[in-house]
């Protein structure tokens, strides 16, 4: 065995140890309170080698992080800003845990997430873009769109949907398109999230044993597998021609999933110029008693089972 396998077969339990925790994490996350964060992480148990970023940094940077996004939030509604974010990127790259995490602690009527299905029938013979419109914000809103007209670019031109006219009437539409949104007052971001071949590799094995993950793969997903180097090219293509002053692209180095998840969050922050909206001070007003008040029973059929 060359030291290429022997550094792989080394690198693999440690790689899949990370993914699991990574798996364990995010439902952490989803319960605490940044409130309790400090304290809980002070003494908790390391993870030697399971992952290239300190856990206890990870959690508390993310809170730091999604209470500056809460600010940024109070800013876009105070302002009355329109803001989009484009995330693309291979399939199992990350852009849905970083979608996750932004809008974990937003107001969903002011963060919203538009991820598109498929085309049907009467979308196909529309203005390309058409389907998208209406999902653009108004003001005091951020739209955060998990995979985006870019779809033309990518999956509709390597599985076939599309023909090459179609694609390069993409690329002379896209940057019009982009530079109209911008000058209607819409700020546009765009993320590019990066992982290289072994890591898709192994994303895509941890979620073909993991039952409640293989949902996330379809078919579509595991023929992107096979056609790897031809979404190398689409993707290359796409940057190079879409890749503008008024909306150029970044991208996110996602082979670590956690840091991946600060950097774009933090680089995201840093886009849009906020302040700390002064809120007025709220007070809860005492609850009005009334003596002849008697509160009805709830009958007993109407109760769940007690089961915890």
């Amino acid at each position: 065995m060359d030291e290429k396998a022997k550094k792989g077969n080394g690198e693999l339990p440690a790689r899949v140890k990370a993914e699991l925790i990574d798996s364990f994490d995010e439902e952490l996350e989803l319960e605490l309170e940044d409130s309790h964060l400090a304290g809980l992480f002070d003494d908790i148990a390391e993870y030697p080698d399971a992952t290239t970023i300190d856990r206890t940094f990870y959690f508390k940077e993310l809170f730091r992080l999604q209470r500056e996004l809460v600010k940024l939030q109070d800013w876009v509604v105070d302002q009355k800003l329109k803001v989009v974010v484009v995330f693309e990127g291979r399939d199992a790259a990350g852009k849905g845990g970083v979608i996750k995490r932004i809008t974990q602690r937003l107001n969903p009527r002011v963060c919203r997430v538009a991820a598109l299905p498929a085309p049907n029938d009467r979308q196909r013979t529309q203005w390309y873009f058409q389907r998208y419109i209406e999902h653009l914000p108004a003001a005091g809103e951020i739209v955060l769109f998990d995979r985006s007209w870019y779809n033309r670019a990518g999956v509709e031109r390597v599985m076939g949907f599309c023909s090459e006219g179609d694609v390069e009437e993409f690329f002379r539409s896209v940057p019009e398109f982009e530079k109209m949104l911008v000058r209607s007052g819409i700020i546009l971001i765009k993320y590019w999230f990066s992982i290289t071949d072994d890591e898709q590799n192994l994303r895509f094995r941890m979620r073909i044993n993991d039952p409640i993950k293989q949902w996330k793969l379809s078919p579509m997903d595991l023929e992107s597998r096979r056609r790897w180097e031809v979404y190398t090219k689409a993707k290359e293509e796409m940057l190079a021609r879409t890749h503008i002053p008024e909306a150029c692209w970044w991208v996110v180095d996602a082979d670590d999933k956690k840091k991946a998840r600060l950097n774009c969050i933090h680089h995201f922050l840093s886009q849009i110029p906020y302040r700390e909206v002064v809120r007025t001070p709220v007070l809860l007003p005492d609850r009005v008693r009334n003596p002849a008040y008697v509160r009805a029973p709830v009958p007993n059929d109407m109760h769940i089972p007690d089961i915890y």
